[in-house]
């Protein structure tokens, strides 16, 4: 990647951090949200966690990193607004005949999401922690890695929708259905030895699984960067899927219908 490539995607990145900086009350709320919620969630995890004898759980093992991850996932919007405010604003040609290659245009976009994402997941775990005396057994580099896999795969899970939805509002529907469809499945809301008899099979095929395994490796398990390699790794693979889904179904040339 050249000086003019990378000076071009740097172009991207200011300019969608300027728009989000505009208007920051949607992501202070995407991470209020879940500080708030967990102060509900944390004595039922609580209870759930002492029945599976887990000597001295305060439920914030489990609140911490649900929440976390659930409002991880919610972030996708983000992603597509990114692509369909352009759409709305007619500037998306414009963009398609500046110097701009595609795929420079793909990474500008993704970038901020990215960073917002690693960002959210941040105060998430320290506030969340300091509020609700979350202990970390493990090694916080493992939560680190699991954090930064979960970030990258919601990021391109965003983009893979972008590329199969023509309108915003089919974007937010499929959104927000994939955040709480993941969030149940994974073990987001409910440790993931209670989930239900028929949800089990099908848990792993979902990414909340691979990231809330992870981070309870860490926090309840005390496991160090090894322990999370496959989780990780799982997360890298559904990341490399969704980035194959998007090289094969988005077309610059294909218009996108944002609010009217």
């Amino acid at each position: 990647m050249g000086e003019g490539s990378l000076g071009r995607i740097a172009a991207l990145v200011r300019h969608d951090m300027r728009l989000q900086l505009r208007d920051p009350a949607p992501l202070v709320v995407r991470t209020v949200m879940p500080l708030l919620l967990m102060g509900f969630m944390q004595p039922l995890f609580r209870t759930a966690l002492r029945a599976e004898r887990v000597e001295g759980a305060t439920g914030a093992e489990q609140a911490v990193p649900g929440m976390a991850v659930m409002f991880t996932f919610f972030l996708v919007n983000l992603v597509g607004f990114g692509v369909f405010r352009e759409h709305g604003w007619k500037t998306w040609d414009r963009l398609r005949a500046g110097l701009a290659r595609p795929g420079e245009i793909v990474v500008g976009r993704i970038a901020v999401p990215l960073g917002v994402a690693a960002l959210q997941l941040t105060v998430v775990f320290l506030v969340g922690g300091l509020l609700y005396d979350l202990r970390v057994r493990g090694s916080w580099l493992g939560l680190v890695a699991v954090g930064a896999a979960l970030a990258l795969c919601v990021v391109l899970f965003g983009m893979a929708l972008v590329s199969l939805c023509r309108t915003v509002a089919q974007l937010a529907v499929f959104a927000n259905l994939a955040a709480l469809l993941f969030a149940g499945l994974g073990g987001a809301l409910t440790p993931l030895s209670s989930l239900p008899d028929w949800a089990g099979p099908f848990a792993p095929g979902v990414p909340t699984y691979w990231a809330m395994r992870g981070f309870t490796t860490v926090v309840l398990d005390g496991g160090g960067p090894g322990a999370v390699v496959l989780p990780v790794v799982v997360l890298a693979g559904f990341s490399l899927g969704f980035a194959v889904l998007t090289m094969v179904f988005f077309r610059f040339e294909h218009r996108k219908v944002s609010w009217s």
